[in-house]
């Protein structure tokens, strides 16, 4: 028992510190990870004073990816992302656990198509390997439209814009089972409708990354 507290308390001084510190930006994390964290060590801690057999030895060695939590999970792969993106267009939002990207029409589609251009393939390539490497995540994929024309014209074009988009992210290994697919057609504006530029902002696919449920 007492060979193992030393590994149980290394492994929660290891938790507390990348809890601490995100080590791909550098900079004090005050998010879940740490909350994660601290439990964890407490935990692992607790089960290698009381307990001398396999399961605390398999508690302790896998304290650090308990401690690690969503929070810090989620921090790297939207330091990834955001290092994928930089100068493509595609804006990285994060929100509390999740993680919004917003593709432009403009950089994603022709006018009036669901043919997505060429020239974003490898913007997609980047955003799928990321995605396929974390893959603990679900992903909402969500098309808008600008309010120009008919619901019933609006809502299919916000549908396939969406459906394109994952199905793309399908080739880069990314499990088609993972995303859920979804069209709003104008219902959801970032910008006003009343101007040339709010339009064109209105018209996007946005990428909810999202934690899987615990």
């Amino acid at each position: 028992m007492n060979a193992l507290k030393p590994l149980s308390i290394a492994a929660c001084l290891a938790v507390v510190s990348a809890c601490t510190t995100n080590p791909y930006t550098g900079e004090e994390q005050a998010s879940k990870a740490a909350t994660y964290g601290a439990a964890a060590a407490l935990g692992c801690g607790l089960i290698g004073a009381i307990d001398s057999g396999k399961h605390a030895r398999n508690a302790a060695l896998g304290c650090g990816a308990i401690g690690a939590g969503v929070g810090a999970y989620m921090d790297v792969q939207e330091a990834k992302l955001r290092e994928e993106l930089q100068g493509t267009g595609v804006q990285v939002a994060r929100e509390g656990d999740n993680i919004r990207l917003i593709m432009p029409g403009n950089i994603t589609f022709e006018t009036d198509s669901y043919n997505l251009k060429s020239s974003f393939y490898p913007v997609l390539n980047s955003v799928g390997q990321v995605l396929a490497k974390y893959h603990d995540t679900t992903i909402k994929v969500t098309g808008h439209t600008d309010n120009t024309g008919s619901r019933s014209y609006n809502q299919p074009l916000s549908e396939r814009r969406a459906g394109a988009v994952a199905d793309y992210l399908a080739t880069t290994q990314v499990e088609r089972n993972r995303m859920l697919v979804e069209g709003v057609a104008f219902d959801q504006p970032i910008a006003d409708n009343a101007t040339a530029q709010g339009r064109a902002a209105n018209r996007r696919v946005e990428l909810y990354i999202l934690p899987k449920s615990r």
